[in-house]
């Protein structure tokens, strides 16, 4: 293995033309860097400089010994710099998991900040897990759970980011419409419209149908808020919606379903030290507005 100590000794020399000066530059002794290259001598057998009376001279073995100190020393103080961000959580990754379809416009509100202000951590996002959202956040496949039904497990916090209300969105021209609440009967005429999500995960059924032994007509399934307004719009079904999703959409409100069903969209992390991005990532969610 090569020191590193004779590649700066050399790089220091080029640079300064002096082993007087080079030595200052490293905070060594002259008689220091001289036995720190006499070392590296003896030890594999070669000669780095001859003296000309006060100036160096170097060998070709020095030569490419220094271009080599040009190449190589550059990536090591990188590597350091580097070392010390992941040291002071100025740099790494964050892995952030989906649980909430909506999500995606505010998410997108916290992401542009966050990589303005933190451009050496990568950010990946996703809402595919093999067993879920909650064991890929434990397993360590993610590092943030982005949900609106925090499940409290050893070892993970949560952290609320925003309140709002889940409503029944119809068309302005719908019958229910005209109500200030419905009813679960209200549903069993209706097409109902949710985000593909199993049935035991729906608020709109274990909060409201379910207790009231109801179902709609029929439920159906959509992976897009866009499409889902349009079908709400065009009067074709009804659909359980964040109050949020409806302000500005075209064409649709919101109905109070029930007494009301309020949520809050939590950040789930695990326990223990969190690093300063990902600190700076949960304190951005709590301040973007929705």
């Amino acid at each position: 293995m090569i020191d590193i100590q004779p590649l700066a000794i050399l790089r220091e020399i080029d640079r300064t033309g002096s082993l007087t000066e080079a030595a200052d530059r490293l905070n060594l002794t002259q008689s220091a860097v001289s036995h720190a290259i006499r070392r590296f001598e003896e030890r594999h057998g070669v000669k780095l400089w001859d003296r000309e009376g006060r100036k160096l001279r170097l060998t070709p073995t020095g030569e490419y010994l220094l271009g080599l100190s040009a190449r190589v020393l550059p990536q090591l103080e990188h590597a350091a710099a580097v070392l010390e961000d992941y040291a002071r959580g100025r740099r790494g990754a964050i892995r952030v998991g989906m649980e909430c379809h909506p999500c995606q416009d505010w998410l997108m509100r916290v992401v542009d900040p966050f990589l303005a202000a933190w451009p050496d951590v990568d950010l990946d996002v996703t809402t595919a897990f093999q067993f879920g959202g909650l064991a890929a956040l434990l397993g360590h496949e993610i590092d943030l759970l982005v949900t609106p039904d925090p499940v409290d497990r050893p070892g993970l916090e949560y952290r609320p980011v925003f309140n709002y209300e889940l409503v029944l969105a119809v068309a302005k021209d719908h019958p229910l419409a005209r109500k200030r609440q419905v009813a679960p009967a209200d549903l069993g005429r209706e097409t109902l419209i949710t985000y593909p999500v199993a049935r035991e995960r729906l608020d709109i059924y274990t909060q409201f149908l379910v207790p009231a032994h109801a179902l709609p007509r029929r439920h159906r399934t959509v992976e897009t808020t866009d499409l889902m307004l349009r079908l709400v719009a065009s009067g074709r079904a009804v659909s359980a919606t964040p109050d949020w999703l409806l302000r500005g959409a075209r064409g649709v409100t919101g109905v109070r379903i029930g007494s009301g069903i309020p949520k809050s969209i939590h950040l789930g992390y695990r326990t223990g030290t969190l690093p300063g991005y990902l600190e700076g990532f949960l304190q951005l969610a709590e301040r973007v507005e929705i």
